[in-house]
């Protein structure tokens, strides 16, 4: 019996399996407080109940043929013991998995990576501003152990770094991060402006004085794209 708490599901996307058509499984519980998040609702862990997988995976055998694959998201799914099974059930369904994550337990990680096809790992910042960013001490040394397991696994995978302008990102601070992680060999990179329509941090709504304009980051990813082999910008 597979307990997930399943906190809702898009049926349907292009954008978060890149050229892929997929659906997305958001699970309920994250143990990172980062004041843009936002799916604040998705923050607080709860136990989940036999039939909402089995909704998933009703939904799931109704698709077959139409989708090509399944991405878990969050909230931060591998909180959750029963995702390598639901993993397992997915994949015997044919579909491919991909996995949205923020890297906070290297170790789990690992165990699922010959399981999935694809990761987008998200990157909060560099160093010790990763813990800073996302209101916990000690998770930016776990998030470069899960960097490691998937630069060393071969899967194909994407860092994605989220911006929001107050308190802890400046143009140079963006270039820094991107320029790092293409010396440690990540080849495909997202810079995703932060949604401001809800925050978990009420803050983070509010426009920010000095917050460069659009046009800016989009030069900054012109001049970095050569040190990567797909760089994109989303807002």
């Amino acid at each position: 019996m597979i307990r997930l708490p399943v906190a809702g599901l898009t049926p349907m996307t292009t954008l978060d399996y890149p050229e892929h058509l997929a659906c997305v499984v958001f699970l309920q519980g994250c143990p990172l407080r980062c004041g843009y998040c936002h799916n604040p609702q998705m923050v607080d862990p709860r136990r989940g109940e036999p039939h909402e997988w089995q909704d998933v995976r009703e939904f799931l055998a109704s698709r077959r043929g139409l989708l090509e694959a399944v991405v878990f998201s969050g909230g931060e799914p591998t909180l959750h013991g029963g995702l390598p099974a639901a993993i397992g059930e997915t994949k015997a369904m044919g579909f491919k998995v991909g996995l949205h994550t923020a890297g906070p337990y290297p170790e789990r990680l690992a165990r699922l990576l010959p399981m999935l096809d694809w990761v987008g790992l998200d990157v909060k910042g560099r160093g010790r501003d990763f813990d800073r960013i996302c209101g916990r001490p000690g998770i930016w040394q776990r998030h470069g152990r899960s960097l490691v397991a998937l630069l060393d696994s071969g899967l194909d995978f994407e860092c994605r770094t989220t911006v929001h302008w107050k308190d802890f990102f400046a143009i140079d601070d963006v270039e820094h991060l991107a320029l790092t992680l293409a010396d440690c060999g990540v080849r495909h990179y997202a810079l995703q402006v932060a949604r401001t329509e809800q925050c978990m941090d009420p803050d983070y709504c509010q426009p920010v004085d000095n917050a460069p304009p659009l046009s800016m980051l989009a030069a900054l990813v012109k001049r970095l794209r050569p040190h990567f082999e797909r760089l994109e910008l989303r807002h």
